[in-house]
């Protein structure tokens, strides 16, 4: 790709919001380990290199590092808090803990004027979190900023095309943030804003022909808008040598494999029920994250099993998205979540798998969708997690919590939809947690589970805030609820935000 960045990522629990200012500056970028050789780096051919944050200290003996060699590349590189830090370690500077962490708002003072920091005030608002500082550069820096207890808040040296900051430019705490990306972005690396999702199009459907080749291939589908536009796109490559499959894995919402049939009913479309494979499966489970892995091999093992019905297809399409892939973590970035698609996957499966939409964000994914003539009514399907319900019950998944959860879920989907808000959120759903409170109903005692009400807002579902939902429409869901559905006694509203928390339960 003509115009690409890499950012080399160090563990920064912002590192996916790196990404997104990139390409919310329409540059396309690739996130890779910090420790990438630069030869590697060299054969992608970037225009820039962006080196994240990340919450180790450039003194801890386990401290990640880079490859030096990356300085002499002769390619602009931007490093940011730890790649700040680590950027002055390698090339002589001086770093030194802070003598007070400092972390929050700050205000930084530009000194004098740069590239970098072009158009910024003389003062503005900053996020800064580190305990470590700069307190030398390296020779033949400039410092270019400072706050009341960070000197060197911003450095760079211009002949060799090497900058840093300290702050998180990516975070929208930072009030200039965005334009420092497209300082570095447009007017140092001289890149031209050409990654636009309608344009992905044409590179993803010569993807998929090429990795299919004469033969044919399976698209799994769930309904979502991910696996719609993954189908959308395998069509346009493959036409009727694509089968679509539904594995009905007991674990969807209701009415949703109706749903499916309907919305798929133009393309080859196979349900295969698989429901009782996949609660034998996971009796008595109630890790998440072993759950997830085997909601993953039983995924692969129920499209094995439909090869008996289709034929034999040596190709899985599926509709794997960037945050499935940033979330189940690298070598020096902790695993948030296994995806089922990425983390989950068994080694031994006969399919060879492609994801034409591997390095598209969710809302990418919508436009591409649109792009492609979907309809609405899949390209603004609210998000639903390939291991289904089995996420949202915290605890053993059996096949009675999900009759209790699928019924409590579809209270909330109804309400929204009807309040009018099914378009302004990002996601509204119910969880079940496996636990007993004690509650009264009819005069009588009550040992019943509780119901989780969850609603977000989000852009692509890397961050999400909490939606201030009417006090009226939760009233109405938790009355419906408790008085609908057996078993539950007491309906909660999930009022944390991404980070801390993630947008599903498990």
């Amino acid at each position: 790709m003509a115009n690409m960045v890499v950012v080399l990522d160090f563990g920064a629990q912002y590192n996916q919001l790196i990404a997104r200012r990139v390409r919310e500056a329409e540059v396309f970028c690739e996130v890779l380990p910090g420790d990438t050789p630069a030869e590697r780096i060299r054969a992608k051919e970037p225009r820039a290199i962006i080196l994240s944050g990340g919450p180790s200290s450039v003194f801890a003996p386990d401290a990640p590092t880079m490859d030096p060699a990356i300085f002499e590349l002769g390619i602009p590189v931007l490093g940011i808090c730890y790649g700040m830090q680590l950027m002055a370690r390698l090339l002589g500077g001086d770093v030194k803990p802070a003598e007070g962490r400092e972390y929050g708002r700050t205000t930084m003072r530009k000194l004098g004027d740069s590239t970098l920091l072009g158009d910024v005030p003389e003062q503005s608002t900053v996020w800064m979190s580190h305990g470590d500082l700069v307190a030398k550069p390296p020779a033949g820096f400039a410092v270019l900023a400072q706050t009341d207890k960070t000197p060197i808040a911003a450095m760079g040296n211009a002949e060799k095309n090497l900058w840093a900051v300290q702050y998180h430019p990516e975070v929208n705490h930072t009030q200039e943030g965005f334009r420092v990306f497209t300082n570095f972005l447009y007017h140092i690396a001289g890149i031209e804003p050409d990654w636009r999702p309608d344009n992905f199009i044409q590179s993803a459907v010569a993807h998929v022909s090429e990795a299919v080749g004469d033969g044919r291939a399976l698209i799994a589908l769930s309904g979502g808008v991910d696996s719609a536009v993954a189908g959308a796109i395998a069509r346009e490559a493959i036409g009727d040598r694509l089968t679509a499959v539904l594995i009905d894995h007991g674990l969807l919402r209701e009415g949703e494999v109706e749903e499916v049939k309907e919305a798929f009913s133009d393309i080859d479309l196979r349900v295969v029920d698989a429901r009782q494979e996949f609660f034998e499966a996971l009796a008595g489970v109630t890790d998440p994250e072993q759950k997830r892995k085997i909601i993953g091999r039983e995924f692969i093992r129920a499209f094995e099993r439909a090869q008996s019905l289709i034929g034999e297809r040596e190709v899985l399409i599926q509709g794997t998205v960037y945050p499935d892939v940033i979330e189940s973590g690298g070598k020096n970035a902790h695993t948030i979540k296994s995806h089922h698609n990425v983390g989950g996957l068994p080694e031994d499966m006969a399919f060879r798998v492609v994801e034409p939409l591997r390095w598209l964000f969710k809302d990418e994914v919508r436009r591409v969708g649109h792009a492609l003539g979907l309809p609405d009514t899949l390209v603004w399907r609210q998000p639903f997690p390939g291991p289904g319900l089995a996420v949202r019950i915290i605890g053993e998944v059996t096949e009675e919590k999900v009759q209790v959860l699928r019924h409590a879920d579809a209270v909330v989907r109804q309400e929204i939809r009807q309040a009018g808000l099914e378009r302004s959120i990002w996601q509204a759903f119910a969880v079940l947690l496996d636990i007993r409170s004690v509650g009264v109903m009819g005069d009588a005692r009550t040992y019943g589970r509780p119901i989780v009400i969850r609603a977000v807002e989000s852009q692509d579902g890397m961050t999400a805030d909490w939606v201030h939902l009417p006090y009226e429409l939760l009233d109405r869901m938790a009355n419906r609820i408790v008085g609908e559905v057996d078993g539950v006694n007491r309906v909660v509203y999930d009022i944390t935000s991404k980070p801390p928390g993630t947008i599903e339960w498990e």
